[in-house]
């Protein structure tokens, strides 16, 4: 589909327990005879020199690596390399023209999907940001779409027959699949646990008696056809009655602190509803400027958006295929005596109402955000909505 031929050099610095490497990367050779390059483990500094090194043709990235190799110093391979393709999935919009401009990549295949998932798409056109592509002319060819769903909950959105409602284009909403059994591409096994299997079933979706695969993830259409990630359901939050995705706060958050790490979660604070955003942001040397992070979060990102406290951590855990990992970091939330506990020396801080800055959050100061004493402003002026920047983009 994206143009692999035999004669290509394919490069995956990735572990081969994970799908993108040891199920798509390992297959796509076996199936079409093309060389493969394989490295222990991912080096951002090494890619390039690797790339060149083994004539490379088409290379692999997945996540947050594209991000890790812009911060890296150049270097004279990244310009003289033979790549004339990357494939993958993650490489985030706020990035991506950076990323093709630096390296000289002529061809981004981006796709999206799940190991276990049947709602697979990709995007083989160089559309920017986007994960995949269904047309609108002809939704039935593809068995998959967005799907309206609540707010609140996340459940989806019936009509008067009692069927899912499908979402028009610049409306965001949950991706699905319908599940055809005994196809090789449709059908969904489910898991060990039968109560998780439950979960991503989903019943009279297009027509009575279909069932679809749920993806857990918000994506939006645009006019042509070409979907943009959006969120993961469940992290999604709510604060002062908006739906803030923390997706696109990491990557704007990320892109003022010239790429580092930065993980965001909601977390509540008592006698208010919903929850309010709280950053993690990687800062081993302690040298994140925070008044020029404040000032360009009121720039960049609305009231509802801009996360109130910012705790900054020596590290931040990943998963093995450079994934933020979020539960614990939402589970201390910010309770100074709970991280202390943890025997963590992380600084918390907290956008304060009446300087505008992001001060150290002491205990006093905690006693009074939890008594109510400091009252949480929104400017409702600047409620304004940030999803838009596929649109912007094209």
């Amino acid at each position: 589909m994206i143009g692999v031929r035999s004669s290509d050099v394919f490069y995956s610095p990735f572990p081969l327990h994970h799908s993108v490497a040891g199920m798509i990367a390992i297959a796509g050779c076996f199936a079409a005879g093309f060389k493969f390059v394989l490295r222990k483990k991912f080096s951002a500094s090494q890619y390039w020199k690797d790339c060149q090194k083994y004539k490379v043709t088409v290379g692999q990235y997945i996540g947050e690596i594209c991000r890790y190799l812009l911060n890296t110093p150049q270097c004279p391979e990244e310009k003289t390399h033979t790549i004339r393709l990357m494939f993958g999935n993650g490489l985030r919009p706020q990035i991506w023209p950076q990323f093709i401009k630096r390296f000289n990549i002529p061809n981004i295949a981006e796709f999206y999907g799940s190991t276990e998932g049947n709602s697979n798409i990709i995007n083989k056109d160089n559309v920017i940001g986007s994960v995949g592509f269904v047309p609108v002319l002809f939704p039935g060819i593809l068995p998959l779409g967005l799907i309206k769903v609540n707010k609140e909950n996340g459940e989806p959105v019936r009509d008067s027959n009692g069927l899912c409602i499908r979402c028009q284009p610049g409306e965001p909403g949950e991706f699905v699949g319908e599940i055809v059994r005994n196809h090789p591409a449709r059908d969904f096994h489910g898991y060990a646990d039968k109560t998780a299997t439950a979960k991503k079933i989903l019943n009279d979706v297009w027509r009575k008696g279909d069932t679809c695969f749920r993806s857990g993830d918000m994506l939006v259409m645009d006019k042509f056809g070409y979907l943009y990630f959006k969120d993961r359901v469940g992290d999604t939050f709510r604060w002062r009655g908006e739906n803030v995705s923390t997706a696109e706060v990491e990557a704007t958050i990320s892109n003022m602190i010239h790429l580092r790490d930065a993980a965001v979660y909601g977390v509540q604070i008592p006698g208010t509803e919903g929850r309010a955003g709280m950053a993690a942001i990687h800062d081993p040397n302690g040298d994140l400027d925070l008044t020029e992070l404040a000032k360009g979060i009121k720039e960049q990102l609305p009231s509802f958006a801009r996360p109130l406290f910012i705790r900054l951590v020596k590290h931040l855990d990943l998963t093995g295929t450079f994934k933020l990992k979020k539960f614990n970091l939402q589970r201390e939330g910010f309770d100074v005596s709970e991280i202390d506990k943890s025997g963590s020396t992380d600084k918390l801080f907290f956008l304060h109402p009446k300087t505008g800055k992001y001060e150290a959050l002491t205990t006093d100061l905690l006693n009074s955000i939890v008594n109510g004493l400091i009252r949480l402003r929104l400017c409702l002026r600047q409620k304004f909505s940030y999803f838009g920047f596929h649109s912007a983009i094209r």
